[in-house]
Order: structure tokens, then sequence, then C-alpha cells
């Protein structure tokens, strides 16, 4: 079996030892190649042309960022049998999609892990969401963009706007740690206008539009995301198995967003209340925003744009399980 492993020597927690180490224990089994990723999109590059060449396996060590553009590349003429499987090894500070699928937060586990899943043949289609931005910039059809992939979630607002400001810091020399990721959200709730003027309205087929909103996560695994080894939790209900879950919020006061924080970060999560607004299993939704509006897929500040689309794909992707 053809294997090609992706490695970013950019994330958080993979170095060179663990890489060597894993190119070891893969290469036990499976006829591996390595490749690192030297710029952003090189990975959707790198996965785009093993699906060329009729790889069997792309094996992805990096952090969540990695994972989406492999999952692009692998998908660049859509789903089909002739697409080549996607395994994950954890490498990143956060890994949603590797612990979404019961990988060991251990890269050297998760190898392990991995190996045995292509021994057994326990591999698995799941959903993936697609997203268009409208930004209205050239090369755009009607204004909106070509539609990528996300493998765990979209979102438009608040959560971009924090991502954001941990990516600057990033640019500066920060690592990513929770710490950072609390100071850029206090920061972007008490400094940002939008909480106080929600510019957002969401619509789905056949409902009266929902208006007013500063922020909406569309998930598609529950947890949508970790502070650490705490998850959190606006979406319990998200699943590979159905649609798109969204959670959004309307004009809300500090103590409020406290309340609903420490809501989705219960060990039964589940949060409700003024300003919350829940969707279970959506085929589809459209995000609409009065003034421009950054925007996110799989944790990646993707600039700013006055709408987002967004559909579920059943079925989109095999994956290593």
């Amino acid at each position: 079996m053809r294997a090609l492993l992706v490695a970013n020597p950019a994330a958080t927690t993979t170095t060179r030892k663990v890489r060597d180490v894993l190119v070891r224990a893969l290469s036990s089994e499976l006829r591996v190649e390595l490749a690192e990723t030297a710029h952003r999109g090189h990975a959707r590059e790198l996965a785009a042309q093993a699906a060329v060449d009729g790889v069997d396996v792309v094996v992805t060590l990096g952090g969540d960022g990695t994972v989406n553009e492999a999952a692009n590349g692998l998908l660049t003429a859509g789903p089909g049998p002739r697409v080549p499987m996607l395994a994950v090894v954890p490498g990143g500070s956060t890994n949603v999609f590797a612990r979404a699928l019961g990988r060991s937060r251990d890269p050297v586990e998760a190898t392990g892990e991995i190996l045995d899943s292509l021994r057994a043949g326990r591999t698995r289609l799941v959903s993936l969401g697609t997203a268009s931005a409208l930004t209205g910039d050239e090369g755009t059809t009607e204004g909106w963009t070509t539609p990528r992939w996300f493998v765990f979630a979209a979102g438009m607002g608040y959560d971009a706007d924090v991502i954001s400001r941990v990516e600057a810091q990033r640019a500066r020399g920060r690592r990513s740690t929770g710490s950072l990721y609390i100071g850029a959200g206090v920061n972007a709730f008490l400094l940002g206008r939008d909480r106080r003027r929600p510019p957002m309205t969401l619509d789905l087929p056949g409902e009266p539009p929902v208006d007013g909103l500063f922020l909406a996560l569309v998930s598609n695994v529950s947890p949508w995301t970790y502070l650490g080894a705490r998850p959190i939790d606006p979406s319990p209900d998200a699943s590979f198995d159905t649609g798109l879950d969204v959670f959004a919020m309307g004009r809300v006061g500090v103590v409020r967003m406290l309340h609903h924080l420490r809501q989705t970060m219960a060990a039964r999560p589940d949060a409700r209340g003024r300003g919350v607004h829940r969707w279970h299993d959506l085929g589809e939704l459209t995000l609409t925003s009065t003034r421009p509006q950054g925007w996110q897929l799989d944790g990646d500040h993707l600039g700013t744009a006055t709408g987002l689309r967004v559909r579920s794909v059943p079925e989109a992707l095999r994956v290593v399980v």
C-alpha cells in the first residue's frame, strides 16, 4: 500500500525526531513517501497530486489546518471511490478532527493505531461541509468564492475575530496556548463592536430568517474545540453521521456570555437561554452581514466577507479510524 506522509514542520507539537520515528513506523508496513509543507496551501497541493498519482492513503502530521488542506486537496475533483483515504496523526495544539476520530493525542501511539486499523480494514466514510464566501473578489461567480471543504467547523463573526487575533500573536512568535486564546477571546468580546450591534442574519430553507447575530458556529463534530484538555461543546449532537449543527448568539452582556460559556464546558453541555439559537442536522444554511465579518474554516482565518453559504456533504471522504 502506497502512503504519502504530509508533515507540517511548523505545527505546534511536531518535531523532526517525532517525524522520523513516524516515518520508520509507517515504513514497516507501507511504501511511504515523506513531504514537508513549505508554505500555506502546500498540503493541499501535495494531497491533490497524491490523488492524481493513485496513492492509497495520505497521512497528515500537523494540526487541523494541515488536515483541512489535505482534505481539500484529496477532494479537488469531488468525492469518489478513487480518492485516497485520509489518516490523521495529531501534531498541532488542538487536533479537533483527530480527537473526533478517536486518535490518541500522542503522535507515536496514534501512528500505531493507524497501522492497526489499516491491517484490520477499519475505515469509514464521514460527512464534511463546504463553504463559499461572499467577498466580491475577482474570479468569483456572482461574488461567491469557489466552495472550500471543512472537516469539523466553519464560523463567521466573533470566533473568526478571535482566531485572527491569535494568528497575529503567533506571527509575532507567541505559541498557541489556551491562555493565548482566552486573552484573544476577552479582547474581541470587550473591544469589538459587533456584540453591541450584531450585524449577521442566518437563513434556513423554509424558515424565517434569524437576525441580530454576532456569532455563528457551524459544527460537523462534537466537541467544537478544546481549551487544553477541556472540551468546549456548543453543539453536543453534531456528528459525522448527520448534517451540520449551528450554534449562534445574539446580543449578550458579559455576565450572560460567561454563563453560556460555562454551559458549553459542562460535563453535560446544553447551552440554552436568552440570546442562544441552536439547530441540528442541517443540509444547508446561509449567513449574511450588513458589514464585513471575519470567517474561518477549521480554525484558519480566511479573511472577511459579507456572506457565507454552507452545505453538508454526506459520505464525502474515507478516513482511517
